[in-house]
């Protein structure tokens, strides 16, 4: 067991980078399911290592071997190894559970708060009084697209179209969610870092082709974003007056608006191709990861139960 646990806590490292560049390749709606679904397994299956790695340690603390009926610990090397992986496992795991409390909490009062200064608006449009340009999906019950003065007046009629259908695509395929899960996941292993940014561009391209889509212009949704990205840029200095935008939000100017725009104007996959064979050998190699991570992480869980049960079994002979 001391052995398998060590597989979920390294094999972040080589699972990333493959679904980075798998996901470069996929349409915006699959790169997007695909990072969030491989930060998933990956945070679930290190962070079960670390408790895995906590209870061989533990089981030397009398009341845990009392409510183990243990009469000897767990036999998983040196014991002074043992309870400095513990020692160490346990910390992490208490820094990891602190900073997912602090993220979801700070997330949560966040929300609230733009939610709290929308809250009398009817429909599914809050217009804010703020001469910055800004423009975001703000997710809810009912969800609303909040747009600035400053940002109904730096676009055209058609442009602001284009720019709702973009904040409406992110409401009604609720992206959202899938932010905040790679953003808790990244809590739980430090690699799972990496896929927050390729999945923030994912989902903005995924509501672009969303946009392009319901306005029946790859053009016009193209200059709306561009237009909107320049606004919000040339006017982030100007005097304050709304909400702050959420952090945990999604917004048509926010990423590499160039590289979205061009792939407006170019086709709707993320980046560049990816030949046949190529990409199937990353997806080999990345589900050949992501599984070797879940399986080992449960090999590991079942190990340490058979150790448990020969504990308890040469306690009952005794």
């Amino acid at each position: 067991m001391i052995y398998l646990v060590w597989v979920p806590l390294l094999m972040p490292f080589l699972a990333v980078p493959a679904a980075r560049r798998l996901a470069a390749a996929l349409p915006p709606r699959h790169a997007a399911w695909l990072l969030t679904a491989v930060a998933l397994v990956l945070a679930v299956s290190s962070s079960a290592a670390l408790v895995l790695l906590v209870v061989p340690g533990a089981s030397y603390l009398p009341p845990v071997a009392v409510l183990g009926e243990l009469l000897e610990p767990l036999t998983a090397g040196p014991p002074a190894v043992t309870v400095a992986l513990a020692l160490t496992a346990g910390a992490l795991l208490v820094r990891h559970t602190v900073a997912l409390a602090a993220a979801a909490h700070r997330a949560r009062t966040e929300l609230r708060r733009a939610r709290s200064a929308t809250g009398g608006t009817d429909g599914e449009l809050a217009v804010v009084r703020d001469s910055r340009p800004d423009a975001y999906a703000l997710p809810g019950r009912p969800g609303r697209i909040v747009v600035t003065t400053g940002m109904l007046r730096a676009l055209e009629p058609a442009e602001r179209e284009a720019l709702f259908a973009h904040e409406r695509a992110h409401l009604r395929g609720r992206h959202h969610l899938f932010l905040t899960a790679v953003d808790l996941a990244a809590h739980c292993h430090p690699a799972l870092r990496a896929l927050c940014e390729p999945l923030r561009y994912a989902l903005e391209r995924a509501a672009d082709e969303a946009a392009a889509a319901a306005v029946g212009d790859r053009r016009l949704a193209a200059r709306a974003i561009g237009r909107a990205a320049l606004a919000a840029r040339h006017g982030r200095d100007g005097e304050a007056h709304g909400p702050a935008r959420p952090r945990a939000v999604l917004a048509a100017t926010a990423g590499p608006v160039p590289r979205r725009v061009a792939a407006l104007l170019g086709g709707a996959v993320s980046g560049p191709p990816v030949p046949p064979r190529t990409g199937r050998l990353i997806a080999g190699a990345l589900l050949c990861c992501v599984t070797l991570s879940g399986a080992t992480a449960v090999g590991a869980a079942n190990d340490l139960h058979t150790h448990i049960e020969i504990a308890q079994g040469e306690s009952a002979a005794d």
